[in-house]
């Protein structure tokens, strides 16, 4: 019996491919677990940038970001005791580590409390000679608390929520 009713299947359906047709797996993803960073990205200044990606307001996360040799800083760098010396920054090094094949990994505490796009920076020194200095800008576009939930980058992770008054 005709209704005159289009069938409810659609004709673009999904097909789930036989065992023989798998593909091959690539197992290359394993090795980049254990070394999931940000690379840092020369800027024409002399800085270098961090592009953090989405994040969300009142949260704290851990940002770990890798910054290639630079001659001037050498192995020995540390944070600028300028910054060490503010009482509450939003955007800390917490450990800085030379790497293997060059440069340092530095991973960050980033505390995000205002929406937009927003840019911290931190400066990085050489421990022995002050003189010598690189600034990192760390950049992320931050969503209000309601706006769902990011998705984050490979080297960055949400380690809490900051307590908010409002």
């Amino acid at each position: 019996m005709a209704t005159g009713r289009k069938s409810s299947t659609s004709k673009g359906g999904v097909r789930f491919p036989d065992e023989e047709e798998d593909a091959p797996m690539n197992n290359s993803c394993d090795e980049n677990l254990q070394d999931q960073v940000i690379a840092a990205l020369p800027e024409s200044d002399g800085a270098y940038l961090v592009k953090a990606g989405f994040l969300r307001s009142h949260h704290k996360y851990e940002i770990v970001f890798s910054l290639p040799q630079v001659p001037t800083l050498g192995k020995d760098v540390t944070l600028s005791p300028a910054l060490r010396a503010t009482a509450k920054p939003r955007l800390r090094a917490t450990r800085i580590t030379p790497r293997a094949e060059g440069g340092v990994r530095v991973v960050c505490e980033y505390i995000a409390q205002q929406e937009g796009v927003v840019q911290e920076e931190l400066t990085l020194v050489n421990r022995s000679r002050r003189d010598s200095s690189v600034r990192v800008r760390l950049q992320a576009r931050v969503m209000e608390r309601h706006h769902g939930t990011p998705m984050l980058l490979d080297g960055v992770r949400c380690v809490g929520e900051e307590k908010h008054t409002k």
